[in-house]
């Protein structure tokens, strides 16, 4: 079922976590796949300075495997999914350097950041949870775990995300949830989008395709959007929404349940 399958609906050449992608099955069975997928992963240390489900009391700088207090520091916090978070020490860059600000809670000790991410105060994240350079967590974001955020992605003010995937340079900026969702490269979320992943009735989510309802398999499922979709503000995603590459949700509009081919404009 070539129509259905990731590279369908993502370029993944350059995705880190590529591998969690199968071309021989459909693109939803990654969510099936991301919790042992994460089980797996080789997580480092919790940083040192860092107690589980508590707040920093001060801002943390990881650098080089290097734990640092920012008593000190000089940190830019410019555009991060540019690689404008820039930490300084007497005057020499700390190249890479991520920052955790003060008020951040890590519950759990499953985390992995790369290189130039930012977190700011008052996110709480949930492990396992894998964050890619240069990606940022806002103020007041809720990470519930089992979430895969790859490379310059945003995960943004006051939004909610649960076993989800996040490929390059996806920013789901401002009041958003994303329930047993994919983001795809480049995908941008207006505020207010909403992806419902539960069906009022019993049973697995069902997708409708132009060769007949499938069952997904799984209880919980939101929506996939392809490369470089975008949504419009206060837009929603009924449970098994599959939108395909370049295509668009209108602002304050509900998108079927259901396959929409590239291009779609959704109203």
């Amino acid at each position: 079922m070539p129509l259905l399958t990731a590279n369908s609906f993502f370029e993944l050449a350059d995705y880190e976590h590529r591998h969690l992608f199968s071309d021989a099955e459909p693109v939803w069975t990654a969510l099936s796949r991301l919790k042992g997928y994460l089980d797996d992963y080789p997580f480092p240390p919790l940083p040192a300075g860092v107690t589980p489900s508590l707040p920093l009391t001060a801002t943390l700088v990881l650098h080089e495997g290097e734990v640092l207090e920012s008593t000190g520091l000089a940190i830019v916090y410019d555009d991060v999914t540019k690689g404008g978070l820039k930490v300084s020490r007497g005057g020499q860059e700390l190249a890479g350097a991520t920052v955790l600000m003060a008020g951040v809670v890590l519950h759990g000790e499953r985390f992995a950041f790369g290189r130039g991410v930012l977190v700011e105060s008052g996110a709480f994240i949930t492990g396992p949870t894998v964050l890619g350079d240069c990606s940022e967590v806002r103020q007041g974001a809720y990470l519930r775990g089992n979430c895969l955020v790859g490379r310059r992605c945003v995960v943004g003010h006051v939004t909610e995300v649960k076993h989800s995937i996040f490929l390059d340079d996806a920013k789901a900026g401002h009041f958003a949830y994303l329930g047993d969702s994919i983001l795809g490269n480049q995908v941008n979320l207006g505020a207010g989008t909403k992806m419902a992943n539960l069906r009022f009735v019993k049973g697995n989510v069902r997708v409708r395709t132009p060769a007949g309802t499938l069952d997904s398999g799984l209880r919980k499922f939101g929506a996939i959007l392809g490369d470089q979709v975008q949504t419009g503000c206060n837009s929603v995603t009924n449970p098994g929404t599959v939108i395909g590459r370049r295509s668009f949700l209108l602002p304050n509009t509900t998108a079927p349940s259901g396959y929409h081919p590239d291009n779609s404009m959704i109203r």
